[in-house]
């Protein structure tokens, strides 16, 4: 128990949510959400320069009453409307204290063979809770083609969303609940492919340029930055530049971020959304 207390003390002193509407970083310092809005509004704007200056507002009051992060993929814009993930939606529940979430099958509603689920989520928020409940359904007609075969986890997923919306009062959807079509309209982005330059070629076999084109590829089906992701990459293979990385490290790189980009593209916007840079000149 008394490790338990320990770890528990640690992770809230993480992001403890205060009354005056502020946050504690682990270090003690505070950081208002003037501070969140700011940083919101200039990666916004980088990441999704089409943006109008009324959605930008609506952000605004976003970061104000919720105090989701922009960088850590906790609302994303989809034709000019903001939606909170399922990332944010934890991470408000855990600096609300929720004190549990419970959650079944109705086996009535759900049809394996058809890949039909239908879940019931309940959050309890207090100790003397009665619980806030909702429900989620997912099937192939209405889940993006990325995740299928994964339907009964998305139902899950939207019955939980659902749930944490209405226990903390959360007005906007979840992107998560989103049908098929609507999933895949994912934000508009200033996408960049990769300069051929980036991947060193064998000039022998072609393998480099099939490489090129597969990341290349990867980029464009699931909406990546393509600067975040040569910033990325460089990281991961250990490397100062993309260009001193060898084939095989790209060649591991591909796989690694094809497997991440299909099982969780939230998690994977927030690691590369970490490498945002300041612009050149700037102290």
């Amino acid at each position: 128990m008394e490790q338990t207390n320990l770890q528990y003390e640690y992770i809230s002193r993480i992001w403890v949510l205060t009354s005056l509407g502020r946050t504690t970083s682990l270090k003690g310092h505070p950081v208002n959400h003037k501070s969140l809005f700011a940083a919101n509004m200039r990666l916004a704007k980088k990441l999704w320069p089409a943006l109008s200056a009324r959605t930008l507002r609506v952000l605004g009051d976003i970061t104000h009453r919720h105090g989701l992060s922009v960088l850590c993929g906790e609302v994303v814009p989809i034709n000019e409307r903001w939606y909170v993930t399922h990332v944010g939606l934890l991470r408000i529940a855990q600096h609300r204290k929720c004190r549990g979430i419970h959650v079944e099958l109705l086996t009535d509603l759900c049809d394996p063979q058809a890949a039909r689920w239908c879940a019931k989520a309940m959050v309890f928020t207090s100790a003397s809770s009665r619980g806030f409940v909702g429900h989620g359904d997912a099937d192939p007609s209405n889940v993006s083609p990325l995740v299928h075969g994964a339907e009964m986890r998305v139902a899950e997923t939207r019955a939980v969303n659902r749930a944490l919306r209405k226990a903390y009062g959360i007005g906007i959807c979840s992107l998560e609940e989103l049908g098929a079509q609507r999933c895949d309209q994912t934000p508009q982005r200033d996408l960049r492919k990769l300069p051929p330059e980036n991947v060193e070629k064998d000039n022998n076999n072609g393998n480099g340029a099939r490489l090129r084109d597969r990341l290349c590829q990867i980029i464009r089906k699931h909406e990546l930055d393509g600067e975040l992701v040569k910033a990325y990459v460089a990281d991961f293979c250990g490397t100062k530049t993309l260009r001193e990385a060898t084939r095989e490290q790209i060649e591991a790189f591909v796989v690694h971020i094809a497997d991440w980009a299909e099982k969780d593209r939230n998690a994977l916007l927030c690691q590369l959304n970490s490498y945002v840079r300041p612009q050149a000149g700037a102290a």
